[in-house]
């Protein structure tokens, strides 16, 4: 049999018997084994939860109240990155007033000892100002950011923050100017900044960039030799370096490797297989191997079970001795979500969607290509640190606007077998909560407190923010007989919603229980929402429940021992429920895929002003088959 090419929308491929897209070779590097999907109708796209996943927002933007955010005002973050250092983490990430690739911009960072708690955002890299003389290039429209990699720990113990300044609206290639880079110090400030590496690219004025012409001097020129040695070591580092082609091809031969500077490949994120090659990862499911720690990789291939677009996928080692890979598993680059994770025994073979992030709130200011949902994942690169414990960190930007990170536990779990009975009593004040998953944004935390006007601990959800939430998840076993209690306490009666669902392992909500703002308990039967009866502020309501989950179930309700319903129907037809859900806002699945991302709106109204908090308790929890 001859060999066949074919073309197909502008890729030569090679048909032939004598080559096979083997798994963990270099026509196929990593497979997805999985046979399930994300549902592009919901947010959370029908798939299970990654068990015991904490979400929280590290930075929420603010217009009209600059204090109340970043400091600047500026409502466009984006491109955040994640380092471990000095028992504490770093997070960083760019921000332009308004719009994506529009001038100005700048890049901040913020710290947390916990990955909890997080201080305020510091702004590293300022709006770059040209040296007296130096004009902007004909056809740029100003300065901003653009980075794809934020932090790197020296071999000397050095941490170096790192960012590259450009021309708007086209940062690369000929758009560039350089990647600059300070040192942060243990004490929380920071070093001088320096060009690290100037753009090998000209202007489109003929301009090439050096130290005359630019607005900082070049790293060689320190006093202090430590940092010296650091930058000197990054730049000899063929994987972390490698990170940067995007914004400039190395012209002059900088990228020692045998990639064609013609191939589009973006965003690297890397790391090692247990046999010692490295796997590279760029956008739009493409990727390589190497042999010898990124001198030469293979040719990067679009992996065909990996769904993704322009968002950026994130791979990693995880301590387990396990691996995963994270990415938004959709062909659209308007939309990104939901957030998943894929894990594997060999860095090879991949199993188990799983769900990280399933929200996506509203956006509350409109701008330029920022797109919907949980946008350019990344974890920590290996070398960047290890915070204690075994789990993997995700830094991220929610819709282009707020900035996020999730703690994920490993080994990654979808299932949890046995009962559940959760009092809180044993957990730290403020600490995690062992398998619930928690989505916790600034105005709306979730937190472990002392129970009110009583010993041990309890869950506080409290919320004013007015177009986002608090949401708790518990996973219990899955099954069709369940019996559930949960004690809630509302500390007001007549301000804020919590809302109680238990769903199936696809997100359908069967069984639907709400405290109003008016003071009223109320359920669905079937379709119809009936009125229990009403709650008091700071008294404790235990709602037991009682599941027949199958496709003409029904459900049973006490509250503080007296039956409210008896074989109420189910809401949807389900064939078992696994999820207990509490969330102190509506159900949401807007914007959808068919939601405009480009047409402009005011920014929702009331976006920046705090609402009354509104505060519920939540202990003893328990479930259980019968």
């Amino acid at each position: 049999m001859k060999n066949r090419v074919y073309w197909y929308g502008g890729i030569l491929a090679l048909a032939s018997h004598l080559v096979m897209a083997q798994t963990g070779s270099v026509y196929e590097p990593v497979r997805y084994v999985g046979g399930i999907s994300a549902d592009p109708q919901v947010h959370e796209g029908r798939l299970r939860y990654a068990i015991g996943v904490e979400s929280r927002q590290t930075v929420r933007v603010n217009r009209t109240h600059p204090e109340m955010g970043d400091g600047s005002g500026w409502t466009y973050s984006h491109a955040s990155n994640i380092c471990y250092w000095n028992d504490t983490f770093y997070q960083q990430y760019l921000s332009n007033p308004v719009d994506e690739h529009i001038a100005p911009g700048q890049t901040l960072v913020l710290t947390s000892k916990d990955g909890r708690t997080w201080h305020k955002p510091q702004v590293v890299f300022p709006p770059y100002v040209a040296p007296k003389g130096v004009k902007v290039p004909k056809g740029s429209k100003g300065y901003m950011m653009h980075q794809r990699m934020g932090f790197y720990i020296a071999p000397n113990g050095r941490l170096l923050v790192l960012g590259f300044y450009a021309h708007a609206e086209d940062p690369f290639k000929e758009g560039g100017i350089g990647r600059v880079v300070r040192e942060a110090y243990k004490d929380g400030t920071y070093g001088s900044i320096y060009f690290i590496r100037y753009s090998s690219h000209k202007a489109t004025n003929g301009t090439q960039w050096t130290e005359k012409n630019t607005a900082f001097s070049f790293f060689e020129k320190s006093s202090d030799a430590g940092f010296v040695e650091a930058c000197r070591a990054l730049l000899n580092d063929k994987l972390m370096t490698l990170q940067w082609r995007e914004e400039d091809n190395g012209l002059d031969g900088f990228y020692k490797n045998n990639l064609d500077k013609s191939l589009d490949i973006q965003a690297l994120s890397y790391y090692h297989r247990k046999d010692g090659k490295v796997v590279a990862l760029w956008k739009r499911s493409k990727t390589a191997l190497s042999n010898d720690e990124g001198t030469t990789f293979s040719t990067p291939v679009k992996v065909p079970t990996l769904t993704m677009a322009g968002g950026k996928q994130w791979g990693q080692r995880t301590d387990d001795g396990r691996y995963a890979i994270c990415y938004n598993p959709i062909e659209m680059d308007e939309h990104r979500f939901p957030l998943v994770i894929i894990t594997g025994d060999d860095g090879a073979i991949f199993d188990n969607m799983l769900l990280v992030q399933g929200e996506v709130p509203p956006r509350r200011f409109f701008g330029r290509w920022k797109d919907f949902g949980p946008c350019y994942m990344r974890g920590i690169e290996e070398g960047n640190g290890n915070p204690p414990g075994n789990d993997m960190w995700l830094s991220y930007s929610m819709n282009k606007e707020d900035i996020w990170i999730s703690r994920i536990p490993t080994p990654v779990r979808y299932e949890i077998k046995g009962n559940v009975e959760d009092n809180f009593d044993a957990l730290a004040l403020n600490g995690s909560v062992p398998d619930w998953n928690i989505y916790a944004p600034q105005w709306a935390p979730i937190t472990v407190i002392n129970t009110p006007q009583s010993t041990g601990k309890c869950l506080e959800l409290s919320d004013q923010d007015p177009y986002d939430y608090a949401r708790a998840i518990r996973v219990f076993e899955e099954g069709n007989n369940v019996e559930c209690s949960v004690k809630i306490q509302a500390a007001q009666a007549q301000n804020g919603t919590l809302e109680f669902d238990l769903t199936d392992r696809y997100g359908n909500r069967p069984v639907r229980i709400r405290f109003d703002d008016k003071g009223n308990i109320v359920a669905f039967n079937g379709g119809v929402e009936k009125i229990l009866q009403t709650y008091q502020a700071g008294q404790w309501y235990e709602l037991k429940l009682k599941i027949d989950a199958r496709l003409q179930g029904s459900f049973d309700l006490s509250i503080n021992g007296n039956k409210v319903l008896e074989k109420a129907a189910l809401t949807e037809a389900v064939k078992s429920i696994e999820r207990l859900s509490l969330r102190t806002g509506p159900y949401r699945d807007l914007p959808n895929r068919k939601t405009p991302n480009e047409d402009p709106h005011p920014p929702l109204a009331g976006a920046d002003e705090p609402l009354t908090k509104a505060i519920f308790y939540i202990d003893d929890v328990k479930v259980k088959g019968y």
